[in-house]
């Protein structure tokens, strides 16, 4: 294996000259993107119904393209989904990621090209271990396996001809040999359906290999990583496996768990933590310098074109959009992207916020539809994220799962926020956590805290501790299980609250 991570890590090496010039020139590299894609778009039925063969620059595009949501392109992703051709790409669509963001009962398919898997998510992850080898030169990562923690697939459900599944899946699927070979557990037991016993199988196949590196969700990580730890006797997870080297992790916000790994799973400073921005409409950002904690470099050459809405235009059909050249630091805007998979003016669900320019790094500051905002407080998942954390180190705990969401004003009463929070170490004084929970999102947020003067609108938030396993029960109650599935962690409804208050009242 030693000849195998000399090999790969000098043929990665060759990849970051690219990764430098697209630092440079952001504008040159995205222009040249948008020009292909249009190229290509050209020749389907959504081109030519948005007149694509006269469309000479981006603000043509955009205005002649309206920003589109899931809903808005389903009709055209049902047909492609069906089998109909050149439709939204020209190329044949066979795969097609499932997913639902949050643990509603709306599944979204994503079209997964050829193009998407082989110019934005295979090049992504050789271009993350490329990045991750030029800060860790002494790197033997590949002497070992790489643990992927992913979704299953199934039978496209409109057509024969076709598969659905998790990106996940998806991508570990269609895999070349070589990768299949430096990862672990086999096709058949990474893709099984049945999650509790996909992880039962995996901790016992898993247990017994050299594993390096982890990719995954942290929360479903520390389900296979606990059953690990149990299956051995082990007390943390590199007395399994001692030369273990780098957690690479996405689609939550790592900040909560970062003390439980650091602590509890891997009590070690050698053990390193790599940030992705992945998701099923393409591969988009990674951490190139592992310092920067949450900070991720767009990747702007994977077939991917970017426009960033200003949240106040955030939901107008033509809204004002601006280009990677056109951004301001610290400023959240919804990601809108046009793809080699076929989604065009695509509003993604998520909020960025640019951290650094030339390089172009952000920060996925939250999700357009996860906020708390029933009486103008405008909490966002960022300002929730800043408070449990600082809660969490002021007092010694550390989060395993939590959602909030509004108590609303009845019968004179004043309004408030009521957090569900599942610790896997309790803070030495709850009393102490839920006042900083508090006067954190205050000093974070004029809006909540203009609202929160002398309780005149919100009063102090209301807090449930509840037992562990508590989020988990509910997601197994729900079928949301394992892959991207994750717990939503701002509404603003009662939806989640009261369902996951019931659950625990019917245990």
């Amino acid at each position: 294996m030693t000849l195998l991570n000399t090999t790969l890590k000098w043929l990665l090496e060759r990849r970051l000259p690219r990764i430098e010039a697209m630092k440079k020139h952001p504008g040159e590299v995205q222009q040249r993107v948008f020009n292909q894609l249009i190229r290509r778009g050209r020749r389907t039925e959504w081109g030519r119904r948005h007149h694509y063969n006269s469309i000479q620059t981006v603000r043509d595009f955009q205005q002649r393209v309206p920003v589109s949501s899931y809903e808005d392109l389903f009709p055209y992703i049902e047909r492609v989904m069906k089998g109909e051709s050149n439709v939204l790409w020209p190329s044949p669509v066979r795969w097609f990621s499932k997913s639902s963001g949050t643990t509603n009962a709306r599944s979204k398919f994503i079209p997964v090209t050829s193009e998407s898997l082989d110019e934005a998510h295979f090049k992504g992850g050789k271009d993350l271990m490329a990045m991750y080898i030029a800060n860790n030169p002494d790197s033997r990562t590949f002497e070992g396996k790489g643990l992927s923690i992913g979704g299953s697939l199934h039978e496209n459900p409109f057509s024969s001809d076709g598969v659905v599944g998790d990106v996940s899946a998806v991508v570990m699927k269609n895999l070349p040999s070589w990768a299949q070979y430096i990862r672990t557990p086999s096709l058949d037991v990474a893709l099984m359906s049945e999650w509790e016993a996909k992880m039962e199988r995996m901790a016992e196949v898993t247990s017994q290999e050299n594993v390096t590196s982890i990719l995954g969700v942290p929360t479903w990580a520390l389900v296979l990583l606990d059953k690990i730890l149990a299956r051995t006797g082990k007390s943390n997870i590199l007395e399994v496996w001692p030369n273990f080297e780098v957690f690479i992790h996405g689609a939550v916000n790592f900040q909560p768990y970062r003390d439980l790994f650091r602590q509890q799973v891997f009590p070690s400073s050698s053990v390193r933590y790599l940030e992705v921005y992945n998701a099923s409409e393409g591969f988009f950002a990674i951490q190139d310098d592992l310092s920067r904690i949450g900070e991720m470099l767009l990747m702007l050459d994977y077939g991917i074109f970017y426009e960033f809405v200003p949240m106040e235009e955030a939901n107008q059909p033509f809204p004002k959009a601006l280009t990677i050249e056109e951004v301001e630091l610290n400023k959240n805007y919804a990601l809108v992207v046009s793809t080699n998979g076929g989604l065009w003016r695509y509003q993604v669900g998520d909020t960025v916020r640019f951290t650094s320019l030339y390089p172009h790094r952000l920060k996925v500051s939250g999700r357009t539809k996860h906020f708390i905002n029933a009486f103008g407080e405008e909490v966002i998942v960022e300002n929730a994220e800043i408070a449990v954390t600082r809660a969490s180190e002021a007092t010694g705990a550390v989060i395993a799962d939590y959602t909030a969401g509004p108590v609303y004003m009845s019968n004179g009463t004043n309004g408030r926020h009521e957090w569900i929070i599942e610790f896997s170490q309790e803070p030495d004084n709850q009393q102490r956590f839920n006042q900083l929970l508090d006067e954190t999102l205050r000093e974070v947020n004029s809006d909540y805290d203009a609202k929160r003067y002398n309780d005149m609108v919100l009063k102090r938030p209301i807090v449930h501790v509840v037992p562990r396993g508590t989020f988990y029960g509910w997601m197994k109650h729900k079928g949301k299980l394992g892959g991207q599935h994750k717990v939503p962690r701002l509404a603003n409804s009662r939806e989640y609250l009261d369902d996951i208050l019931g659950h625990l009242l019917e245990l």
